[in-house]
């Protein structure tokens, strides 16, 4: 399941480019590339992407959250660029742009849908208040005037657009850019020091390491080694002959460990239990 983040697309165009460039992104991330190159004539027409060959292509469901799920909205144009980029989203054409309803069933416009892909409409607009206004004009579009492109531009800029986004969806930063079309002073480093607000998780063996320190530290000595020394003194014992006193059961094993794991040697046996 993949979310729209829609409010940072400012038209349809916008958010259809932002849709290819997802799915073009996956398809390169799971070796898809190839496999599903998707619809590479843009003509506005419905397309969904059928398997072809032994891998099926990635499938994925529209999250729309609390957008207004109107005709013609945004979504729907990350939704095209989607499955024109080749994954596999489960939809249907009424509410791309154009679409209405006659006789009571829904039929698309593909003409209609062409030119919201390409920012046609946006074209219409900037010519229709330039004409009206030209100080609005300057200041609503005044990217577009720093950089030269007017309402003519903006289909062969959406063109080449595509273009790129097929060519390498996955073409990394400068060095220099900071996003939003913004520049840094200094080159980004390679490596960035991250801050780590929670202690690593242990080990099991560190924690035991852990224990035995604090342990050393307060002079309480090992219980584990104890019993160790316990059955090496037992083992000695039987070899000393019978007038030879046992060794004395550690006070920390008596308590740690059961009896019945823990032989005095009295009965000849050497404490570790048959072989």
């Amino acid at each position: 399941m993949w979310s729209y983040f829609g409010s940072h697309q400012t038209n349809y165009a916008a958010a259809y480019c932002t849709g290819l460039l997802l799915a073009r992104r996956v398809n390169v991330k799971f070796g898809l590339d190839k496999d599903y190159e998707g619809n590479t004539t843009i003509d506005g027409a419905d397309y969904n992407v059928e398997a072809s060959g032994e891998r099926k292509p990635f499938k994925a469901l529209l999250d729309v959250g609390l957008t207004r799920t109107t005709t013609g909205a945004r979504i729907f144009g990350a939704l095209k660029g989607a499955c024109d980029g080749g994954v596999d989203v489960p939809h249907k054409d009424r509410r791309f742009p154009g679409s209405k309803r006659e006789e009571g069933e829904w039929v698309a416009d593909p003409e209609v849908h062409r030119k919201y892909i390409f920012g046609g409409h946006v074209s219409e607009y900037m010519t229709k208040l330039q004409g009206a206004d030209e100080e609005k004009y300057n200041r609503q579009f005044k990217r577009f005037v720093d950089a030269g492109i007017g309402a003519e531009d903006l289909e062969g800029l959406y063109e080449e657009v595509h273009k790129k986004i097929r060519a390498d969806p996955v073409l990394k930063r400068d060095a220099m850019d900071l996003g939003s079309f913004k520049k840094r002073e200094t080159a980004k480093p390679a490596e960035v020091e991250t801050k780590r607000w929670r202690r690593a998780a242990l080990s099991l063996q560190q924690r035991k390491d852990r224990i035995r320190q604090k342990l050393t530290s307060r002079g309480i000595p090992s219980i584990k080694a104890e019993i160790a020394a316990y059955h090496v003194q037992a083992k000695a014992a039987q070899g000393w002959g019978a007038a030879t006193p046992a060794p004395k059961k550690p006070a920390a094993a008596s308590t740690a460990t059961p009896a019945a794991d823990v032989d005095d040697g009295a009965d000849g046996d050497d404490g570790e239990g048959d072989e």
